[in-house]
């Protein structure tokens, strides 16, 4: 099940910021053009447009538990484009392929040791995973702030058993996870990436605090948006902290 509902048309439309940071990971990723790649967790398909640029005698694959997402990145790369509504926990493809790519994702993923064992799968021998997510450390001074918020009465009865579901792992126990899962190689490494997004409030209630706005009824939502700025201050700065990943199957 997923962890959080998306909204792919406001998500879309406000991720400049996201596929800024996923261009820095599709740069790392070396290719001759003629390959097979996955794009997993393709949102908008923002990342996937500029993917499929870079194959021009190649193909993509782009997958995303979010059926809303899958809808958005239809409409901005039209219907000739393999789209797919998949979990990459249940990950199966017919064929293997070359490379994984995949950004601003394996956050949102409990089960890494599930999550890179399906990966290692979908690879050909020698296949490359580029990817880089939320890492440890990120956001924690955002988060922070939403606390403070989220302990406050109206609030705090909505978050008595919420659990958050990020999993904002470590470099090293990643490089394990990665090399238990078959991969010969795996190099993982953290990266500062404070970013000052613009319309804020949008990009904090859509993608950074979207699982704390979820929790509330409708009634509370924009009430709790305005006590986060309201604490945040300006100009807003997201702390985000990115765990990049280079492993070869």
């Amino acid at each position: 099940m997923p962890v959080r509902e998306w909204d792919g048309t406001s998500y879309d439309r406000i991720s400049a910021t996201m596929e800024a940071l996923g261009l820095d990971v599709l740069d790392r990723l070396t290719l001759n053009g003629d390959e097979l790649v996955l794009d997993a967790g393709c949102g908008s398909g923002r990342i996937t447009q500029a993917l499929i640029e870079r194959l021009p005698c190649g193909r993509s694959i782009a997958v995303d538990e979010s059926a809303s997402m899958i809808d958005a990145a239809r409409r901005r790369l039209g219907p000739d484009v393999d789209l797919r509504v998949a979990d990459l926990l249940e990950l199966e493809l017919d064929e293997p392929v070359d490379a994984v790519l995949s950004t601003a994702t394996f956050h949102w993923i409990a089960d890494h040791d599930r999550l890179f064992a399906r990966l290692h799968k979908a690879l050909r021998p020698e296949g490359r995973l580029v990817a880089q997510c939320g890492g440890e450390g990120n956001i924690d001074i955002l988060r922070a702030k939403a606390r403070q918020v989220l302990e406050r009465e109206p609030y705090a009865p909505h978050f008595l058993h919420w659990q958050p579901p990020w999993n904002y792992a470590a470099p090293q126990p990643t490089a394990e996870r990665l090399r238990s899962a078959g991969f010969a190689s795996a190099e993982c490494w953290l990266t500062p990436a404070p970013r000052t997004p613009d319309a804020p409030r949008e990009f904090l209630a859509t993608i950074v605090l979207g699982p704390h706005v979820q929790q509330l009824p409708e009634n509370l939502r924009e009430p709790f948006m305005d006590d986060v700025l309201a604490l945040v201050g300006e100009p807003v700065v997201v702390d985000y902290v990115r765990l990049n990943i280079d492993a070869v199957a």
